[in-house]
């Protein structure tokens, strides 16, 4: 008999030491890949053609003033060892001082990031309730009007060059009609009004129920979400048709057909409800691309983001801004990877 209850507890803790091992592989996954991502910023950051000490001390720097500098730097020291500190000061929340603001790297990117992420995030949710949708109906309806229609739109969207958008847009919606506001992300009026809880500015607006700043917000921003949107609009309008067709084709669906369901349950119950974990992946990737990816947007629009940041902060041979922002964006991208893995488990119960 006590042989058996054992065997019984057991049985009853196996589950639970699985979920510990899935974790702790997930979290040596996600270690891995962050390593290899200092790595790489490491190792691009020493062979690119920039010398970060004439950045500091100037090029007219005697070479007591470069050698001082050289070695408070750390770059005497061998790369290995340069890399371990990189990683220790990195794992500290640490990625130095910028050059070109002269504040430390992680508070330009707290104070950025949320501006990307706002524009990021709208951009995304335009692209998914207006791209699923029609890539679903231009799916359904194969080779009618409907079909073409979405075809071309997405076929603009890939072709279109986002910067000769965003000053037609601009020039346009701005210069000429006064729909909307100009660069930026308000008025120079509104700016340090409401106090900063998110930094997201509709949503700090909207906690502190000024809905003038509000109003100016969403002028500002509507012009280059919806640009971003359009482009995920493209991208995700395409995935969805081509999954809907494969799924259109399959038995089940004329068996439910045949089985006298209606057309709406035909479509977004079954067909739809099958590609749901297929559409999480193509999301979260459509996403992180316009958290990254949004740079030539940020720039036209003056955004200040962490794209035009990392831009800028190139340009200047600010190698620790860099850096830092691509460390930022990595551990973004897996994040969502690690999220998407998630909402599997929710729609899929096989996944489980």
């Amino acid at each position: 008999m006590a042989m058996a209850t054992q065997t019984e507890k057991g049985r009853q803790m196996s589950p639970f030491f699985q979920q510990i091992i899935g974790i702790a592989k997930v979290l040596l996954s996600i270690a891995a890949t962050m390593l290899g991502l200092l790595f790489v910023t490491f190792f691009i950051g020493r062979v690119m053609p920039i010398d970060p000490v004439l950045s500091i001390v100037g090029e007219r720097a005697t070479k007591e003033v470069y050698d001082a500098a050289y070695i408070k730097l750390g770059l005497d020291k061998p790369l290995i060892v340069q890399f371990f500190k990189y990683v220790v000061d990195v794992v500290q929340g640490d990625f130095g001082q910028s050059l070109r603001t002269g504040f430390p790297v992680s508070d330009d990117i707290k104070r950025l990031f949320p501006a990307t992420l706002e524009l990021a995030t709208l951009g995304t949710l335009i692209g998914v309730f207006v791209g699923v949708p029609l890539g679903v109906i231009a799916a359904v309806k194969r080779g009618s009007w409907i079909d073409q229609v979405a075809r071309v739109v997405a076929l603009i969207g890939y072709s279109m060059p986002v910067f000769w958008l965003g000053m037609i847009g601009l020039l346009v919606f701005y210069g000429q009609l006064g729909w909307i506001g100009g660069p930026g992300r308000l008025d120079i009026f509104y700016e340090d009004i409401i106090p900063t809880v998110t930094g997201m500015i509709l949503i700090d607006s909207a906690l502190a129920q000024d809905w003038g700043i509000f109003r100016n917000a969403i002028s500002h921003i509507i012009l280059p979400a919806c640009l971003l949107g359009y482009y995920s609009l493209a991208y995700l309008s395409r995935m969805t048709r081509s999954f809907m067709l494969e799924q259109m084709s399959a038995e089940y669906v004329i068996t439910a057909r045949v089985k006298g369901l209606s057309e709406w349950a035909v479509i977004w119950k079954h067909a739809f409800g099958n590609i749901r974990v297929q559409l999480i992946t193509v999301i979260a990737l459509s996403y992180a691309g316009l958290l990254e990816g949004s740079v030539l947007t940020e720039i036209i629009f003056a955004w200040p983001g962490i794209g035009s940041y990392i831009t800028t902060s190139l340009l200047s041979a600010d190698m620790n801004a860099v850096m830092g922002g691509t460390v930022v964006v990595g551990l973004v991208f897996v994040l969502l990877n690690i999220f998407s893995d998630l909402l599997y488990k929710v729609f899929d119960p096989r996944a489980k």
